[in-house]
């Protein structure tokens, strides 16, 4: 169980899960402060960019 690497169907789920409540928080936050404004476009890419940083960073 310890080598176990787990389904990868459930391991993309969760990324893009917590990739999009980060992503939506940190957009959310840069919009509060007027540097970029809140879409869901904005979010959607900052998710796609926080997903792929994860892959890279956990493979």
């Amino acid at each position: 169980m310890a080598n176990s690497k787990g389904d990868p169907r459930v391991l993309f789920a969760m990324n893009l899960v917590l990739s999009a409540v980060f992503a939506s928080t940190v957009v959310w936050g840069l919009a509060f402060i007027d540097v970029l404004e809140y879409e869901w476009r904005t979010v959607a890419v900052a998710t796609g960019i926080l997903m792929v940083l994860t892959h890279v960073v956990v493979r």
